[in-house]
């Protein structure tokens, strides 16, 4: 349908941040699917070049880099190289994070250490490749689209120990309000996905037992996890035309958790 064709990215150029990873890499499938050429960016070069291989296959071209994106220096030779490449950068896309589940304590007794280790991973992995990525897109004068990756934990507090992983992807959420106020007079907009639980390889531990994820189950209205597929479609309304006049906006692909929380 041509109506449909608001949502193409054909001659547009997305940078995915954190590419390797099950979010990362069905969002870059979701962007090469719908026109974009697609750099993928993350830790390790194998689970990249895996993700490589189905961008590829929908018939996108990719390209990969392997990236510490707690490295200033690092994230600005990606956007670089994705510039040098490509010729122009559009989209990007920040899908590291995590670790929500894996350093726990008391509010009270929470220690540095951990606590910086959630803010780097989720905060500042997100702020240097957008910098970077945003300073490409401002001197390109095109405008641009940023996608931040939030959480329901942004939103809602949670009695198990999560003080740096909600205050972190509160800090996600804020930054996108922020960022959307100060870049739009560049025609940048900046928006974000708030997921709940998605099945992922990162969470299949503790999916794996039925009691905890009946517990998950039974706070969502829509009666399941959330899965990767689930996020490709709001994200292209925020990664194309269709989404133009969607700025500062942070949506919570819940199945309805925060809709009863």
């Amino acid at each position: 349908m041509q109506q449909l064709s608001i949502f193409a990215l054909d001659d547009r150029v997305a940078l995915v941040i954190g590419g390797g990873g099950a979010i990362g890499s069905a969002l870059a499938v979701g962007l090469g699917g719908a026109g974009s050429r697609v750099a993928l960016a993350g830790r390790s070069s194998e689970p990249l070049e895996a993700a490589a291989g189905r961008v590829r296959a929908t018939g996108a071209e990719c390209m990969t880099a392997v990236l510490d994106a707690t490295d200033r220096d690092a994230c600005e030779a990606v956007v670089a190289d994705v510039v040098d490449r490509f010729g122009r950068l559009d989209i990007v896309v920040n899908a590291v994070g995590g670790g929500a589940g894996k350093v726990l304590y008391p509010a009270e007794e929470y220690p540095t250490d951990a606590w910086e280790w959630i803010y780097d991973i989720n905060v500042r992995s997100t702020l240097y490749p957008t910098q970077a990525a945003v300073r490409a897109m401002i001197a390109g004068g095109r405008g641009g689209r940023v996608l931040n990756i939030a959480s329901v934990r942004a939103f809602l507090g949670i009695n198990a120990g999560y003080s740096a992983y909600v205050a972190a992807k509160g800090a996600i959420a804020a930054l996108t309000r922020q960022w959307a106020t100060e870049w739009a007079k560049h025609g940048i907009t900046v928006n974000a996905i708030s997921p709940t639980f998605v099945d992922t390889p990162q969470v299949a531990s503790l999916l794996a037992d039925p009691d905890f994820k009946a517990g998950i189950v039974s706070r969502i209205p829509l009666a399941r996890v959330g899965t990767t597929d689930d996020l490709i479609g709001p994200s292209l309304l925020f990664c194309s035309a269709a989404g133009g006049f969607l700025t500062g906006q942070v949506l919570g692909i819940d199945g309805g958790l925060t809709a009863t929380q």
